[in-house]
């Protein structure tokens, strides 16, 4: 679909994910969501037409709501996978079958209706640049999530350059996400000293790589950080994302709106 959408602020996000996709309804002039989200399990397998199916489950329901956008309004949909051009080039926790699927072909079909598809890091660092911990700074900003594995925003004065996979920067021989997720920390039983170790390696290579102006931590490990965070020894600023498990659904309705011309 080529036709350009009015300017509004309502925009369903959808976040699909290995065990679960959520969606809301978010108004854009708060990057907030309107109401509470919807969720419903991740089919499993979790192949292309199932998991469209539970897609345009989603945002049927959430279309009854007070506050819809319009019946031919974008969606925007988040992927935890390498997206080209809409395209799945990777599948992360979700089927191997995805890889080389049109996903925004695939989503535009069963909605019908615009959809824009991006990176699932990408659309958290996205929100969190627009609305939360990045809003208003200018240079680097990099989103680091740390959960399953390690998710990665670049954010470059407000505008996202998609698909940094920086998760899997080579850190002593292995993947840094090996060594620094969340779920790294879980499986070798490390306590939070021994955890702040691997994480300051990990981000003094990136401090040295990439100049950043600021660091923003997401993932659900945020929510303890004060347990980390502090002591890092970075001459980057590193703070905790604002938008936490929201982020994703956010970015992804602020890109759709963005890219069909419904915000600036």
């Amino acid at each position: 679909m080529s036709k350009k959408h009015p300017s509004q602020s309502h925009v369903i996000g959808i976040d699909i994910g290995g065990t679960g996709i959520k969606g809301g309804i978010v108004n854009l002039d708060k990057g907030k969501l309107v109401g509470e989200r919807f969720r419903i399990d991740t089919p499993q397998p979790s192949r292309p037409e199932a998991v469209a199916t539970v897609v345009g489950q989603i945002v049927a329901e959430l279309m009854t709501r007070d506050g819809a956008p319009d019946a031919d309004a974008p969606v925007g949909v988040t992927f935890p996978a390498i997206i080209a051009h809409g395209v799945a080039r990777s599948a992360a926790n979700v089927d191997k079958s995805w890889v080389n699927t049109d996903v925004d072909a695939l989503l535009t079909s069963e909605l019908g209706r615009d959809v824009q598809v991006m990176n699932d890091a990408d659309a958290a660092g996205l929100a969190e640049a627009r609305y939360g911990a990045g809003k208003g700074v200018k240079g680097t900003v990099l989103v680091i999530t740390l959960g399953t594995g390690i998710g990665s925003a670049f954010i470059f004065n407000g505008k996202l350059v998609p698909n940094a996979e920086l998760g899997h920067l080579e850190l002593d021989g292995v993947d840094a996400e090996t060594k620094a997720s969340a779920s790294a920390r879980e499986r070798d039983g490390l306590s939070w000293e021994e955890y702040t170790g691997r994480l300051q390696r990990y981000f003094s290579h990136l401090e040295f790589l990439f100049s950043p102006e600021l660091f923003i931590v997401g993932g659900g490990i945020s929510k303890r950080s004060e347990d980390y965070l502090p002591q890092l020894k970075l001459q980057t600023p590193i703070i905790p994302a604002l938008l936490q498990n929201n982020a994703g659904i956010v970015g992804g309705a602020l890109q759709a709106a963005v890219h069909f011309k419904a915000v600036k």
